[in-house]
């Protein structure tokens, strides 16, 4: 058997004029509404996001350190809605003489509004030249597990763990899974004061899962609450999730209301997230692994 590794995530503009295609590749080819998109170009600009996307970076360089880790196992990189697409990961896989893939995305938790997405375009792009191990979800991994508990274990603030928000028509597994990897987090870390919220809606008009960041921290002051940790549980890199919604909007909202407010380092490449990702990988292929 001949593996290889395609290593899924979202994907981000490279620069601020990549902005309205990469939206557009979200809505389908739909345009976005000019408000819209100048706020999403100005939040880009803020962070600096200008000539390159620190973002993809970060994604080059956890693909990098995974393909070390595996040894003798090729990974390449394949985004959802930017470049190199998933369909070109497929590409130079089975060009490379893989019989077997490991579809394997970098994000914990199962939706059917997300993760099938990714396993529908690579079984696409495969179209039955090699076999597809999917990883769905790795949600209670207890590397994973231990990556974040590491970074809440001991503190004095309330923990607040966030993960993208989904349209609320999403099937329940997605906030299931969420919630058990806070609850093992917690845990594993011995914290007994924690709650959970959402982030990052969408303006779509339906209803979605809740509560939102901003109003939970509304509800958490009301509460006596005065210092919080936010432990982003629904991501594992620094998306614009984490460095706008919470580096920005969530900092000016806790500043508004006094609180102190901070958020755990995300894994990134992280060499023991690294190692997380390698085990997950052998166990697809039913490798033996240390990590």
């Amino acid at each position: 058997m001949k593996a290889a590794v395609v290593l899924m995530a979202y994907g981000s503009p490279e620069r601020l004029e990549d902005v309205p295609e990469y939206y557009s590749d979200i809505r389908g080819g739909r345009p976005i509404a000019p408000e819209h998109l100048e706020d999403l170009v100005a939040r880009y600009r803020a962070l600096g996001i200008d000539r390159e996307s620190p973002l993809n970076a970060i994604t080059e360089q956890t693909r990098a350190a995974l393909e070390r880790e595996l040894g003798d196992v090729p990974v390449f990189t394949g985004m959802k809605h930017w470049a190199p697409r998933i369909a070109d990961a497929a590409e130079r896989a089975v060009a490379g003489g893989a019989d077997t893939v490991v579809g394997l995305v970098l994000a914990p938790h199962y939706s059917e509004l997300s993760i099938s997405g990714y396993r529908e375009q690579l079984e696409a792009a495969l179209a039955d030249r090699a076999g597809l191990a999917f990883i769905e979800s790795w949600h209670d991994e207890p590397g994973f597990i231990e990556v974040l508990a590491a970074r809440v274990r001991g503190t004095d603030a309330h923990v607040v763990f966030t993960a993208h928000s989904l349209p609320a028509r999403a099937r329940p597994i997605y906030k299931e899974q969420l919630l058990e990897t806070a609850r093992l987090v917690a845990d594993e870390a011995g914290v007994a004061d924690w709650t959970f919220s959402f982030q990052s809606e969408s303006p779509t008009g339906e209803p979605w899962l809740g509560p939102d960041i901003l109003d939970h921290l509304d509800d958490l002051h009301a509460r006596g609450v005065r210092k919080v940790l936010i432990c982003p549980v629904g991501f594992v890199a620094d998306h614009l999730e984490i460095r706008w919604d919470l580096d920005h909007e969530a900092v000016e909202k806790a500043e508004e209301l006094g609180l102190e407010l901070a958020r755990i380092e995300m894994p990134n490449a992280d060499p023991q997230f690294v190692a997380v990702l390698a085990a997950l990988v052998r166990r697809s292929l039913s490798v033996p692994s240390e990590a």
